[in-house]
């Protein structure tokens, strides 16, 4: 014997099993070409033979002690392997047939607590709302709270000028900005560390202590100093949980669904902005605590959050990426409708991962995993495309609105009530328009949204700012202005407004989740501080009209980017996400130009019918393209739940366990 098979031979077997796995794995992506024009989305499990892939189910068995669940492991791998063929799998019940086909049929019929889960970890998102609007209220009365007035006189008859007003706007600015500074440069990057060693949960938990004790200590500040130290305090909470909490609704989602279910943050923060106006609106005759209750009052809605998210279960993709096996299937049982899903998903999620792992290594430390972002191609193509997404939300304009929409309707000629009441439709119709995409963001899927969308968002906006060249003493001057920022935010809504997080919370596989996450939200918090910081002093020297001209250009530009960087990723497992990231940038960009966009311009300016857009990719295994693939999985649901009969393929499995139970046993001898 040699010493290289000596060194094999005295490893323990789960080390030589995973060894040769990821061999497996390997051997897998090598039939991909990385300069291929199309890539199949594969499933690891087509390319083992039955008793190959029995053989490995046993071996998953073994090695986690799934002795009580192996029949439902090995009839899960067989749906997973043959999805159009679940109705023919030895041994299924009516019951289990049932629930398959509605995860096609009737794909929200879903456990409780999955909606519990998500419910709840998305009022966190009605924290980052509720602050934002907050501070849209309070800005129209805590500078001169505080001793930095921002106007240019000092008194209503506007005969004493402010020598300092320039240099309070900018302050101003730094304290609206000081969260998004502060998630930006600390509390997203906390992230992954407490993610690591606490788990979603924990990390979440941490963070409402954050978001629920920092707005007291800014309605208590007597400084502009305080106010900025206790904001700042206020983005750690905010970071951790903009980087976690989409993660942790991603991950327990099904692919099915997972875009509607994780876009209620952007839904949920839309609803924040509502309460945060009504709340403005409850306060504004307060005297001169209404900015401290403005500021107080998003206090609210993370206490439910602190108080209820240990009742949610732990993401079953973080117990893997922990070798705790056993724990993720009893996540999964609570997350899926059957223990025979649940089996399912464990299999093939471990089936996924291990191919994933062929693509990224794992062995890594935190530095290392953030400069495998941009130096790792995989990886790198996710940074590009999560970093586009979250730089259009800031470049479309529609925080300016949301931070500043009282000082603008001001500007517009509207006094302190009718400024907060033209917030309070704005946050109203923001909340409003989110709902469509609950329906269209896993339809239509996110790429579309957003290529129909910024062109709207661009004329709306553009339309915005040359209202306001309108006479002040016309009545449609006001009316016009928000009728326009009223249909800016109708269309932002379904569109950039829940794509980004739901989109970034994807893309990255799971060993650099956690960091490519707080990548992507602290690209999208910089610079919202930026853009936080920038606007008083931006509409002082340019007026509302050029501000407005300058970001509806900017849409132009964010539109470009997307279509040229942006793949799609709807109805796909995050892991079958690999494949898609695998294509090379020039590979997409070229397709995007020399078959996209003429196909586009053929079908819609010159109305010729030449079908379907050719797509880059397929999945393996289900015909043709995904339409055929999913017809087939729709025709199977349809007749299992028509009570058709099974097919011939069925086998005992108790006879495929013992088969492939004494298959594993020679091999390890």
């Amino acid at each position: 014997m040699t010493s290289q098979a000596a060194q094999e031979t005295s490893k323990p077997l789960t080390e030589q099993h995973d060894d040769a796995h990821a061999e497996k794995a390997i051997q897998q992506h090598e039939t991909i070409p990385e300069p291929s024009a199309t890539a199949k989305i594969q499933n690891p499990l087509i390319h083992m033979t039955m008793e190959h892939m029995l053989d490995d189910v046993a071996t998953f068995v073994k090695e986690n002690d799934f002795q009580e669940i192996a029949p439902l492991l090995v009839k899960g791998a067989l749906i997973a392997r043959d999805p159009p063929g679940f109705a023919d799998v030895a041994d299924i019940t009516e019951e289990e047939k049932l629930a398959i086909s509605n995860e096609v049929l009737h794909k929200w019929r879903q456990p409780k607590l999955l909606y519990f889960t998500i419910i709840l970890c998305s009022i966190g998102a009605a924290v980052q709302g509720w602050d934002q609007t907050g501070s849209n209220g309070a800005n129209l009365s805590f500078p001169d709270a505080l001793g930095i007035p921002i106007k240019d006189f000092l008194d209503p008859e506007k005969t004493i000028p402010n020598p300092d007003a320039s240099h309070n706007q900018w302050l101003q600015g730094l304290i609206n900005a000081a969260p998004y500074i502060a998630s930006a440069f600390l509390g997203c990057w906390m992230s992954d560390p407490l993610n690591n060693f606490l788990g979603r949960r924990g990390c979440i938990f941490i963070s409402a202590i954050f978001c629920a004790l920092s707005p007291i200590g800014s309605a208590v500040s007597q400084t502009w100093e305080q106010l900025f130290v206790t904001r700042l305090l206020l983005g750690i909470g905010m970071g951790c949980k903009g980087a976690t909490i989409p993660i942790f609704s991603a991950e327990n989602s099904p692919a099915a669904i997972r875009g509607a279910l994780v876009m209620s943050w952007q839904m949920w923060t839309a609803f924040g902005i509502f309460l945060g106006t009504c709340a403005n609106l409850a306060v504004k005759d307060t005297g001169k605590i209404s900015w401290r209750l403005q500021f107080g009052s998003a206090l609210l809605p993370a206490l439910p959050l602190l108080l209820g998210v240990y009742f949610c279960p732990e993401s079953p993709r973080w117990y893997i990426k922990k070798g705790r096996f056993g724990d993720a299937y009893k996540s999964l049982k609570k997350l899926r409708n059957t223990e025979l899903q649940a089996a399912r998903d464990l299999y093939y999620i471990h089936a996924q991962l291990r191919a994933e792992a062929s693509l990224v290594s794992k062995e890594t430390n935190y530095v290392t995993r953030f400069l495998q972002l941009f130096t790792t191609p995989r990886l790198r193509r996710a940074t590009v495309a999560s970093g586009v997404v979250m730089l259009a939300q800031q470049m479309c304009g529609i925080n300016i609105i949301a931070f500043y929409s009282s000082t603008i309707f001001e500007q517009a000629g509207a006094s302190v009530t009718e400024s907060l009441l033209a917030s309070w439709g704005f946050g109203l119709v923001n909340f409003v328009f989110a709902w469509p995409a609950i329906w269209t963001i896993d339809t239509f899927g996110r790429r579309s949204l957003l290529l129909f969308t910024f062109p709207q968002m661009c004329w709306t906006l553009l339309a915005a700012g040359l209202c306001y060249l309108i006479p002040s003493s016309s009545k449609a001057h006001l009316g016009l202005v928000a009728l326009f920022v009223y249909l800016f935010a109708a269309f932002y809504s379904p569109g950039e407004g829940p794509v980004p997080f739901t989109y970034s919370a994807e893309v990255f596989p799971l060993s650099h989740r956690e960091v490519g996450m707080s990548w992507a939200v602290a690209t999208c918090l910089f610079w919202a501080a930026v853009l936080s910081i920038t606007f008083p002093r931006m509409v002082s020297a340019m007026s509302v009209t050029g501000a407005f001209a300058f970001y509806a250009g900017l849409n132009l530009v964010a539109l470009l980017l997307i279509f040229l960087f942006v793949p799609e990723t709807k109805q796909r497992t995050l892991e079958e996400l690999d494949y898609i990231f695998a294509i090379p940038t020039r590979t997409f960009i070229k397709h995007q130009t020399g078959t996209v966009l003429p196909w586009w311009i053929k079908t819609w300016i010159f109305r010729r019918n030449i079908g379907p857009c050719p797509s880059l990719w397929s999945f393996e295994g289900g015909g043709e393209s995904d339409e055929k693939f999913a017809d087939g999985v729709r025709r199977a649901s349809i007749a299992a739940q028509g009570g058709a009969a099974p097919g011939s393929r069925k086998h005992s499995i108790t006879e495929k366990i013992s088969r492939s139970e004494k298959v594993h046993d020679t091999k390890t001898t």
